[in-house]
């Protein structure tokens, strides 16, 4: 049996929604272990003057925990 645990990050990128998910996940990897599944929660866009600057999501990231040795 298996217990997981979920925890939001927010990522940015310049360029898209796709591109701020991928650098979200890609650093979550980095730091967690076990990593299973990602959900995309939330978006939003940064507006500057009449253009879209930055594109955020917020994701929750599913992690399976270690067994104690």
């Amino acid at each position: 049996m298996s217990v997981a645990r979920v925890t939001e990050i927010s990522a940015t990128s310049e360029k898209s929604f796709e591109d701020a998910m991928q650098i979200g996940i890609a650093r979550a990897v980095k730091t967690l272990r076990n990593v299973k599944s990602a959900w995309l929660k939330e978006q939003q866009v940064k507006i500057e003057g009449d253009k879209v600057v930055s594109y955020q999501v917020n994701i929750l990231i599913t992690f399976i925990l270690e067994d104690e040795a």
